[in-house]
């Protein structure tokens, strides 16, 4: 559904790219029908030699006749830039906003009625074509705006539509839980450390068993407790491993970091001032 659409990408730093990148990759739109925006003119060269695509200051110009706008710029940001851009978009581009946080309704509330909007949360992964991107539309989107926002974070890897009541759920755990997998990779790392494994190999031993941990669970749609069962053999050593974690309360940390992280992305979007239509 991509093709001959032309993109603009407003605010082209790592996520921004790395969308770009897998888009271009995947054939779903040519470097020539990419427009994208850099707050600073230091910036322009690197994005023209990384990415070989149009790049420019100027939001507005950027987005004027293109079919799908990008907003990857930082939530603090996103207002000023929403007021930006209000001026030249119409209700035939579709918005896509990647920042945290930031709802349909507030980027409805900047922009001219009845532009379609489509809220995105992808994760860091991302940048490596592995991520995990969280969608939601907006009162104006459609089947067909749905499709063109799923094919583009396809691109960059898996994608799932929830209602946006769930999308602070989804920042706190896919977004927010590459940190925790990282910790969790530390620590079996520093614990091969302690046995006498060196510190390359160690933490070569955990980020791969935890790649090939994921892919069981993604690929044999098996629930991770019956996976778990499978390694853990009678009077073995995986036994005795998973009672030292029960007794660390390893789960339920788990899970109150997620709660935790949902409950301050809720925080995040009441400060978000509202502003009525004029």
């Amino acid at each position: 559904m991509l093709k001959n659409k032309k993109l603009a990408v407003i605010g082209v730093g790592k996520l921004g790219e790395a969308l770009i990148s897998g888009l271009l990759k995947k054939e779903a739109v040519s470097a020539s029908d990419i427009c994208g925006t850099v707050g600073h003119e230091p910036s322009l060269q690197r994005v023209k030699e990384r990415l070989n695509i149009e790049v420019t200051l100027d939001n507005q110009k950027a987005v004027k006749d293109r079919d799908v706008i990008l907003l990857a710029v930082k939530p603090q940001n996103m207002d000023s830039v929403l007021h930006d851009i209000s001026a030249v978009v119409t209700k035939k581009q579709l918005i896509i906003s990647v920042a945290a946080s930031v709802t349909t309704a507030f980027v409805q509330e900047r922009l001219p009625e009845g532009i379609p909007v489509v809220r995105a949360m992808p994760n860091t992964p991302s940048v490596m074509n592995a991520g995990m991107a969280g969608l939601c539309t907006g009162s104006g989107a459609t089947d067909e705006h749905k499709q063109m926002s799923e094919e583009i974070f396809k691109c960059v890897g898996e994608t799932v539509f929830v209602d946006e009541s769930l999308m602070d759920g989804v920042t706190a755990l896919s977004a927010s839980g590459p940190a925790y997998l990282y910790v969790v990779i530390e620590s079996l790392a520093e614990a091969g450390v302690k046995l006498g494994i060196p510190r390359d190999v160690s933490t070569l031993l955990a980020a791969q068993t935890m790649l090939g941990s994921a892919r069981m669970v993604l690929e044999s749609k098996a629930h991770p407790a019956l996976l778990k069962d499978m390694v853990t053999t009678p009077a073995g050593c995986t036994i005795d491993g998973l009672m030292e974690l029960e007794e660390g309360k390893l789960r339920v940390t788990l899970i109150k970091a997620v709660v935790k992280a949902a409950e301050r992305a809720r925080e995040l979007v009441n400060t978000q001032s509202t502003k009525p239509r004029t």
